[in-house]
């Protein structure tokens, strides 16, 4: 992030490189479009890029940062897009809006189900528990993830397969990732 906040082009690149994937599913399953998740992605992207300098490694992971301002960014563009149509639906009959589900209580109710998520994960095995974290909170692909631990890329598609079965098995539920 330092490289970031002093300008560098290719460690922008990396950055969106490690986490261009993640964010996007974030985005793609929040904006109701594929084109505003897209937008979105840049928008977010440009924001990491402005706020580069104020990234602290001793108060968060780099990943947990990133994931923080793409939520932020994405809560704030429904927001607005929200009220740009509560705002254009005023002469619309009553029955036309629907109102919005209670926020707090959505984003507890995710609070919530991610801590009780990340306990079961922290239960897997070592590999399991490296291959699920790094594949679906640090957005890598299963051949960089082999690749960084020297591991044949069947055994880590075979741990992933092995964790998620674990975690829906221990959570009682379709698990989503």
């Amino acid at each position: 992030m330092q490289r970031v906040a002093s300008g560098d082009e290719s460690a922008v690149a990396e950055l969106y490189d490690r986490f261009g994937s993640l964010v996007f599913r974030m985005a793609y399953q929040a904006m109701p479009t594929r084109m505003e998740a897209e937008d979105a992605v840049q928008e977010v992207f440009v924001r990491l890029w402005r706020t580069a300098g104020r990234y602290d490694e001793s108060r968060a992971a780099l990943v947990t940062w990133v994931m923080l301002i793409a939520r932020r960014h994405l809560v704030d563009k429904l927001r607005r897009t929200k009220a740009r149509l509560r705002t254009s639906s005023i002469e619309q009959p009553a029955a036309a809006v629907v109102p919005a589900p209670d926020e707090a209580d959505s984003g507890l109710d995710v609070q919530e189900k991610l801590k009780y998520l990340m306990g079961k994960i922290e239960q897997l095995p070592e590999l399991q528990k490296t291959v699920v974290t790094r594949a679906y909170l640090g957005g890598q692909t299963l051949r960089q993830i082999g690749e960084e631990l020297n591991t044949p890329l069947g055994t880590v598609k075979s741990a992933l397969s092995r964790a998620l079965v674990r975690l829906r098995e221990r959570s009682g539920e379709e698990l989503v990732l």
